[in-house]
């Protein structure tokens, strides 16, 4: 006697992840082609400069990672970042979570615009479309650098806070947790909190999710405050925050406007520039960071003089704070000229070499090997490290081997060639702006309504800069998600002037809406 056994009929309505995931690839068809695109050129990059592509900044982020200390000049948010990954000792696995994250603030921009603000999927698509496709963005995430983190952090914390009408204290908890995230990671992070903040009492949101921001921002913040003073006996998050203002006024300070008493501020008159005025170098970072010398004055001479070891002590950097200050409010007009002319390269349409020929040349992909005094392929430079140890031997340390970036062809000759062409120019950032401006105008009965939180995001990302330190290409890129979030929402129900009726301007802000 043969027995058959029941064959249990299968649920083909019962669709797995694989098939879920692949329903969503053909509704979001036009973002995933994009998405795509853009996962690919990360890929070329990585194969053609790797393990990884350097600045300045980046050696010490790394001394950090593996002599944990505060460091003098800037947060170590992303130095704990390079420390999560340290036992993989892999740079190549840093750059791959950087080229994530510039995914990642993609996606979340066009989930926002699509699913809260209902834009056509074209539109949501082009809104994230600098972030994928632009070259120097896809550079600034090949650099061992804060930045792409930073941006990451910063779109997230505007989308929580546009997703929902009325923000949870929950919620609160969340964006204050990122915001002390964005802070730790840049010091401008700071005025990030201040917007929010704002942006939800101007929309009465309640004390309760305001309380929760603050104080979720309050606890990682103070707490690193205190580790800082700790290891320098000042409870603050750096000790350059004034000098970094002197050197923005290092240009055109001029001790002959400047009143001092010659007796008690013996302190400031150190600080005074021994070069006429109209002599000096048109760029404000050589007057904290050159090399060489100037019209016979050697650089680093007048921070110096409170001693070669004392450049980023919290005496130095109180009396350069005090003597930009004294700067600013004795000659308003020069230092709104300087702040003015910086903001305003944010918009040019090449790219003028600035603020040197040697910073300008770390945010290109070059198609061949550097080569030092002596016909061989450059190593990292030998410095002495803030935080212990020497930068050359500690990248080399966490890489496990040599970290320098390798040049492999055709790869590199591809991303070189896309540069040229392939990138958001400064004049259309500008229009980009203009739109959203456009749209806080429109909605002044609203205060702006959801675009002002963006546009005045971005606007604030330039102008920081250009305030309190100098324009730097690698500023702009931050800035351009929240321009696109702002002028996304301003033209999704088009351009016009006419006045709504009551029931679509009800609508005007919609909630949610399943994409």
């Amino acid at each position: 006697m043969v027995s058959v056994a029941e064959i249990t009929p299968v649920d083909h309505s019962a669709a797995g992840w694989a098939a879920r995931l692949l329903s969503m690839v053909r509704r979001h068809r036009v973002f995933a082609a994009a998405f795509g695109i853009g996962a690919v050129l990360r890929l070329i990059t990585m194969l053609g400069y790797g393990p990884a592509m350097w600045f300045n900044d980046s050696y010490e982020y790394v001394s950090v990672a593996l002599h944990p200390r505060p460091h003098p000049i800037r947060p170590d948010g992303y130095s704990f970042w390079l420390m999560l990954l340290k036992p993989f000792h892999s740079f190549s696995l840093v750059i791959f979570t950087q080229h994530l994250m510039g995914l990642a603030t993609a996606c979340l921009i066009y989930a926002l615009l699509r699913i809260k603000f209902r834009l056509p999927k074209w539109g949501a698509t082009l809104a994230a479309a600098p972030v994928l496709f632009d070259a120097y963005q896809i550079q600034l995430e090949q650099l061992v650098m804060s930045d792409t983190l930073f941006t990451l952090l910063v779109v997230g914390v505007i989308t929580l806070v546009l997703w929902k009408r009325r923000l949870s204290w929950k919620a609160g908890a969340v964006v204050g947790f990122l915001l002390a995230l964005t802070w730790l990671t840049r010091s401008i992070g700071m005025p990030i909190l201040a917007l929010v903040v704002l942006y939800l009492l101007v929309k009465r949101t309640g004390w309760r999710p305001i309380v929760a921001v603050l104080t979720a921002c309050a606890i990682p913040v103070m707490a690193y405050m205190g580790w800082f003073a700790s290891a320098y006996g000042k409870f603050a998050m750096t000790n350059s925050d004034g000098l970094i203002l002197y050197m923005r006024t290092a240009i055109f300070a001029d001790c002959n406007k400047m009143e001092f008493d010659k007796y008690k501020e013996v302190q400031l008159l150190l600080l005074c520039i021994n070069e006429p005025v109209d002599s000096r170098k048109e760029y404000a970072q050589w007057y904290l960071w050159g090399q060489g010398s100037h019209n016979g004055t050697a650089t680093g001479e007048v921070l110096h003089r409170w001693g070669v070891n004392k450049k980023w002590s919290e005496i130095t950097n109180d009396a350069a704070s005090a003597f930009a200050t004294r700067a600013i409010l004795s000659q308003p007009g020069d230092y709104l000229q300087v702040v003015v002319r910086d903001f305003f390269r944010s918009f040019h349409w090449a790219r003028p070499r600035f603020p040197d020929e040697s910073t300008y040349n770390m945010y290109q992909f070059k198609p061949y090997v550097e080569l030092d005094d002596t016909g061989k392929p450059k190593r990292l430079p030998k410095w002495s490290s803030y935080a212990g140890g020497r930068t050359d031997t500690d990248a080399f340390s966490y890489e496990q081997g040599p970290p320098e970036t390798k040049i492999v062809q055709p790869w590199a000759g591809i991303m070189s060639g896309y540069q040229q062409v392939f990138y958001l120019r400064g004049i259309m950032l500008g229009g980009i702006l203009l739109i959203g401006l456009y749209g806080v105008a429109v909605r002044w009965r609203k205060f702006g309504g959801a675009v002002v939180l963006p546009w005045l995001g971005a606007v604030g990302l330039l102008l920081a800069p250009a305030a309190t330190a100098e324009f730097d290409y690698r500023y702009v890129l931050p800035a351009v998600p929240l321009a696109c979030i702002a002028a996304a929402i301003t033209l999704r129900k088009g351009v016009t002037w006419a006045r709504r009726s009551p029931k679509n301007a009800s609508a005007s802000e919609p909630t949610t809406q399943p994409a």
